[in-house]
């Protein structure tokens, strides 16, 4: 009988590219998928006019420590775990398996959310621009379908192709953040506010949708450990890249968030609700003129590409993982040896992205309010309520398994992360329709929130499913290069899970 595989399986593998990304790779394409520019000018404006709060400065500022005590945790647990799924396979070793597989599908969500708000955000944005500068009138799908190709064909390229773009992209719109920010300082209506870094915009009305605004603005920074397998040195990259990145975004957002309000006036809200994103461009126009402004707008528009590819790339490592260990189908753990890229996994999420694309252009939705803000809103929820539901499953792993960290990293750190954590997520929970500037009881405020509820009870059902028709399958969840389908031998996984572990 001839060995020779089959020719299918010779263009296929089941591993990411390895030691591809070091630590400045792997904070471009955190700090892309959190978008600098689009969050300064985009989320900060809309913070101001949906709440009525100056406070956004001390807001990023507290939910930049609050992540960086979670991340003494987590990063600790990428020393033990090195999994793609990040999310997912640590609340699968921390928490068990059947709530770790709901937690994958409720990740799946919130990641798609932000991916394809960026295409009706990037359309909306881009099409009344491209009137004003080239006379040409193209609708915002037209738009969005030019930079989801470009996004569909990077998905399926070399990881460090995607980084060297996302590194260009990104350098850009900090440099135009950071010179917009400091002509702020110069205009002639500045006058250096505290009401941008007041602590009593932290609690009261309002502020757990200032807070969830706050984290959508660090999304991504979690990403780090989705890159583990393809990094050089995990160890020190994952840590480094984790805590670089969240000090770096939290200086950014705070100093431009704060020259911003500094120099638009005392009606600061008002002129954040009449003229949205414009806000950030206006207030600097008199010291920068038109073309820096046109500028601004053009790098506006590339940093919600970038956001797009690094979202991409992460959705494709998620189903990866997950079709790797055959919790879904096993086509989506298949890579391509020459990239190492997640192949199925990408053109998964490329076809959601048409379609979703083709949906609203069709029934005529609203891309900007119905697509890019509720979207990147319910993301920002579904991200946050992970975050939190790891920092619980930190503490699980480690005290099953409290060898090789210290009390800080292992208890501490997580005990003190959680508790806080909580805390925000129930104010995010309790001002959501504060967050989507709707009434409350309407539609998104238990529309979202039940999509997630619906997904995670539905993964558990699932991983359940598998405990009993394909034990294999259930006993190498969140084992990543360990799991039973990698591996093929039920036994190695058997022998690769924790016996504390009953779940």
């Amino acid at each position: 009988m001839s060995t020779t595989a089959p020719p299918h399986e010779s263009q296929l593998s089941t591993a990411l590219a390895r030691d591809r990304l070091g630590v400045a790779a792997v904070v471009f394409f955190v700090m892309s998928a959190a978008a600098p520019l689009t969050v300064v000018a985009g989320v900060v404006p809309t913070g101001l006019a949906v709440t009525g709060l100056t406070g956004i400065a001390i807001a990023f500022a507290a939910v930049a420590v609050v992540l960086a005590i979670f991340a003494v945790g987590y990063v600790a647990m990428a020393r033990h775990i090195a999994n793609a799924g990040a999310f997912y396979a640590y609340i699968s070793q921390g928490l068990g398996r059947p709530l770790g597989v709901g937690a994958s599908w409720v990740a799946l969500l919130a990641y798609n959310m932000f991916q394809v708000a960026s295409y009706g955000g990037f359309g909306a944005i881009a099409s009344p621009l491209f009137d004003k500068w080239f006379g040409v009138d193209i609708p915002w799908w037209g738009l969005a379908l030019i930079v989801w190709a470009l996004t569909a064909v990077l998905g399926v390229r070399d990881v460090a192709v995607n980084g060297k773009v996302l590194a260009t992209l990104l350098v850009a719109e900090i440099v135009i953040v950071f010179a917009f920010s400091v002509a702020d300082i110069f205009s002639p209506n500045f006058s250096a506010s505290s009401a941008p870094l007041d602590p009593g915009t932290l609690v009261g009305a309002g502020s757990g949708a200032l807070l969830v605004m706050a984290v959508t603005g660090f999304v991504g920074f979690e990403q780090s450990v989705v890159f583990s397998e393809e990094s050089r040195d995990p160890r020190r990259t994952v840590p480094r890249a984790t805590y670089i990145a969240i000090a770096l975004i939290a200086v950014l957002y705070g100093f431009a968030s704060w020259a911003m309000i500094s120099a638009a006036g005392g009606d600061v809200v008002g002129r954040a609700t009449e003229e949205g994103p414009d806000l950030f461009f206006n207030v600097a126009s008199d010291q920068l003129g038109g073309r820096a402004v046109d500028l601004g707008y053009a790098l506006f528009l590339t940093s919600l590409i970038a956001a797009m590819i690094s979202f991409h790339n992460i959705i494709a490592r998620y189903m990866f993982s997950l079709g790797r260990e055959g919790v879904l189908p096993r086509t989506f753990g298949r890579t391509v040896p020459g990239t190492g890229a997640p192949k199925n996994g990408s053109l998964a999420q490329s076809v959601l992205g048409l379609v979703v694309i083709v949906l609203y252009a069709v029934a005529g939705w609203d891309p900007l309010v119905n697509l890019f803000f509720w979207g990147g809103s319910g993301g920002g929820i579904g991200v946050l309520l992970l975050v939190t539901l790891t920092s619980i499953a930190v503490i699980g792993y480690f005290t099953k398994r409290p060898e090789g960290e210290d009390f800080w990293h292992r208890l501490g750190a997580p005990v003190l992360g959680a508790v806080l954590l909580l805390t925000m997520s129930y104010l995010a929970l309790s001002n959501i329709a504060t967050l989507f500037g709707v009434e409350p009881g309407s539609k998104p405020t238990w529309v979202v929130p039940l999509s997630f509820a619906v997904l995670l009870a539905a993964g558990i059902a699932w991983a359940l499913v598998l405990r009993g028709s394909r034990p294999q399958v259930y006993a190498g969840i969140g084992l990543g290069a360990r799991s039973a389908s990698s591996t093929g031998g039920f036994s190695a996984a058997l022998a690769s899970t924790d016996t504390k572990d009953p779940l």
